[in-house]
């Protein structure tokens, strides 16, 4: 998941005339969000190409609303192809690869939307509803993928599908509603000297061990796995092992973000 906006740097207002390059550039230097906590394949992938995709919108003419849509256009008709079309290689990959340029847009409206000077609180709601969805949808999706195409000698194995989508749409909620609460709390001025604190013992630079640490929490790398759908224990296997590394991560940063907020 994306780190707490939290760390996300002020927004700035660059004219569409600015070149490409120029845009860029900004962007990874003050539009973006921070690497701290990032996942691998969300800091040195998705980001970069959702810059890319960003100031293309920008120049366009595009808003971060109509990025947002778009996104959603891409993923939801894919993942319910997913749950009606039997897994082959071919289908997988193309279905894999539609689903990390939706990933790329997602990260493209926020930095947009900073681009042009902030966005609304409307889409701001918009982009977590459209998360929220795909977050919830795409293990309900593998579920009827599991039923209908896989053979299992135990239907037990049915579960571990249904315990990711409880898994995953916890993890987003805690940190959805955690980002929430905290930004009430500096509004309110609560959390000032907390938030200097932090800012005083936290590095600035964000550490490489830990993108590669939580690079299993990483939207992209189970879109990725969704290639060896076809292979029925291959892929159970690296599933499962992906709800475990999440339950893991659930359960740890429920226990930060519940200590953070005791604090405020």
């Amino acid at each position: 998941m994306t780190p707490s906006p939290a760390d996300d740097p002020p927004v700035v207002t660059t004219p569409p005339q600015v070149a490409h390059a120029v845009i860029v550039r900004r962007l990874a230097e003050t539009a973006g969000k921070s690497n701290r906590g990032a996942p691998a394949y969300t800091r040195w992938v998705n980001r970069p190409l959702g810059r890319q995709v960003a100031a293309v919108a920008f120049r366009w003419g595009r808003t971060p609303n109509q990025v947002t849509i778009a996104n959603a256009a891409i993923i939801f008709p894919v993942l319910l192809l997913l749950a009606a079309v039997r897994p082959t290689f071919p289908w997988t990959s193309v279905a894999a690869l539609l689903l990390l340029c939706g990933y790329v847009l997602d990260s493209a409206d926020g930095q947009l939307a900073r681009l042009r000077g902030g966005g609304s609180k409307a889409g701001e709601w918009l982009d977590h509803v459209v998360d929220a969805c795909k977050t919830a949808l795409v293990h309900v999706v593998l579920l009827v993928v599991w039923f209908r195409f896989y053979e299992f000698d135990d239907t037990a194995w049915l579960l571990v599908p249904i315990a990711f989508t409880v898994v995953h749409s916890t993890y987003f909620f805690a940190l959805m509603l955690a980002d929430d609460l905290r930004r009430i709390a500096r509004i309110e001025g609560q959390a000032a000297a907390s938030t200097h604190q932090r800012e005083a013992t936290q590095p600035e630079q964000a550490p490489l061990l830990r993108s590669f640490l939580v690079l299993p929490n990483d939207w992209g790398v189970l879109c990725i796995a969704l290639l060896l759908l076809p292979l029925q224990w291959a892929f159970v296997i690296i599933y499962t092992t992906l709800l475990a590394a999440k339950t893991l991560f659930v359960v740890a940063g429920c226990a930060r973000w519940y200590r953070e907020l005791v604090t405020l």
